[in-house]
């Protein structure tokens, strides 16, 4: 049997607790969150631990969902299920309703996947959370972005090129970009969304949701 090393992310460790400070009062109310790109499984330990009234449902690509069970299954919260598979990165199929999981919930959380995906996809994820919450519920998306074009910071600048010298469909994403993607149809511009223009600062965090509506 092969081992698997337990996936760790310094920046999640160094992200969480901020993270933390602008979801908690957003999902107040909420009771089953979605996530969207789990990565190592670290934030959801983190965030499931610290908003116990919460069912947090982690998801990832297959590659991914290993590492995260193994982050899971050593917190074993009762609120933390097992991960589900959700691929954004793939053809018109993952339009199809049957394409996201099951289940009545009323948030979506999602950190530093805008970047990886290309627009196509990012603006797939918006149509198919758009099609999963009902009116008004709250869909936190955290990462890097540029406004107007212009990069916060040279990290952030540096940081772009090397995505799309990688991937030339990816790249930080412009928060003018992310706009126009709310408005499209099936987007649900009543979506309550936000954004991270830098990667620790949650005073960074703003809401655009205002004159969507």
């Amino acid at each position: 049997m092969i081992s698997i090393d337990k996936p760790y992310s310094e920046a999640c460790e160094q992200n969480k607790a901020p993270i933390l400070a602008i979801i908690a009062p957003l999902f107040a109310r909420s009771q089953h969150v979605l996530e969207i790109g789990s990565g190592t499984g670290q934030h959801a330990v983190h965030f499931a631990a610290a908003m116990p009234h919460l069912r947090w449902q982690c998801s990832d690509v297959a590659a991914q969902l290993p590492g995260i069970r193994l982050w899971l299954d050593e917190a074993a919260l009762a609120n933390l299920p097992q991960p589900l598979h959700l691929d954004i990165d793939g053809d018109s199929e993952v339009d199809r309703n049957d394409c996201w999981p099951d289940g009545q919930f009323d948030a979506v959380f999602s950190a530093n996947t805008a970047h990886i995906l290309s627009l196509i996809q990012v603006e797939r994820m918006f149509r198919g959370v758009g099609r999963l919450l009902p009116v008004g519920a709250p869909f936190a998306l955290y990462g890097p972005f540029s406004e107007n074009g212009r990069h916060i910071s040279r990290s952030n600048a540096e940081f772009d090129r090397m995505l799309r010298q990688r991937d030339p469909f990816s790249g930080v994403r412009d928060l003018e970009d992310i706009r126009r993607l709310q408005l499209k149809p099936e987007a649900r511009k009543d979506l309550i969304s936000w954004f991270s223009t830098e990667n620790i600062l949650p005073t960074s965090m703003i809401d655009i949701s205002d004159g969507l509506a």
